[in-house]
């Protein structure tokens, strides 16, 4: 079914992307949501991937917009919708990509400015945006946040910031929702499993000091589902649904796109 999005004014956080040569989350879900009928704010804090981006929805005849921000910065988020509801007059549909690593470890090991840095980004920073959309989506009587947080929510591991921001990303996730139903505002969450995304594979690659061949194969090896990684797109398709028509009576879900990794930790 094309035209999912008709009409809709969307915000997409993250939608940019590391540079690699497999396509990141944000941009997937940007050039998706366009494709499908939306007009997409593309927000990053690196302005030049954003417009790289704005380029790509271009070429394929879609309508979006660069912008750079901060999500780590309060005024930046508020700028962010101000900037969309000077260009719409109003918002359908914010989606919270925002994700950053580095310096993490496990909790014995971790510094102190490593945990909050990436608390401050993933967690925060989606309560940061999440709260300057609502204060525009309460006023409407309807919105759709989609949250995209990771299976290390739930997944033990070595990340332990990571870990932490996400689980918290899933908590943030079901209590907008419950606060917010009765406005008509749905909020949703994604977590994504193996995926090979440019920040995933290179950024272990880089970590560990390892080829990218050698950790894509270590990575398929460990998914259930046709021994393979996911890709960017199959976190896009699922944020569509949330965010589309189709999914009006869903709300406080989180939704695995793992590859049924899920299944195998509980």
């Amino acid at each position: 079914m094309a035209g999912r999005l008709e009409g809709k004014r969307c915000i997409v956080m993250g939608a940019g992307q590391t540079p690699g040569e497999t396509i990141g989350n944000g941009r997937a879900i940007a050039i998706l949501f366009a494709r499908e009928g939306a007009e997409v704010f593309c927000v990053d804090r690196h302005g030049e991937r954003a417009e790289e981006t704005v380029a790509m929805v271009g070429k394929e005849g879609g309508r979006a917009y660069a912008l750079q921000a901060d999500v780590a910065k309060g005024s930046d988020c508020e700028g962010v919708v101000a900037a969309a509801m000077e260009r719409w007059g109003g918002l359908d549909v914010l989606v919270n990509n925002v994700g950053i690593g580095g310096g993490d470890g496990p909790a014995h090991r971790v510094e102190e400015a490593a945990f909050d840095r990436i608390l401050t980004v993933n967690l925060k920073g989606a309560w940061l945006m999440t709260k300057a959309a609502l204060a525009v989506l309460r006023e409407q009587g309807a919105g759709a946040i989609v949250n995209i947080s990771s299976l290390a929510a739930v997944a033990g591991g070595t990340q332990v910031a990571y870990e932490v921001s996400k689980a918290g990303m899933n908590r943030l996730t079901t209590s907008v929702a419950a606060s917010n139903a009765r406005h008509g505002i749905r909020c949703n969450a994604i977590m994504p499993g193996f995926m090979d995304t440019p920040m995933a594979v290179a950024g272990i690659a880089a970590a560990r000091g390892e080829s990218q061949q050698v950790v894509r194969e270590a990575r398929n090896a460990r998914v259930p589902l046709g021994g393979k990684m996911g890709t960017a797109w199959d976190t896009a398709y699922a944020a569509l649904f949330l965010a589309c028509d189709e999914a009006r009576f869903i709300t406080g879900a989180i939704l695995p796109v793992d590859g049924g990794m899920g299944t195998r930790i509980g």
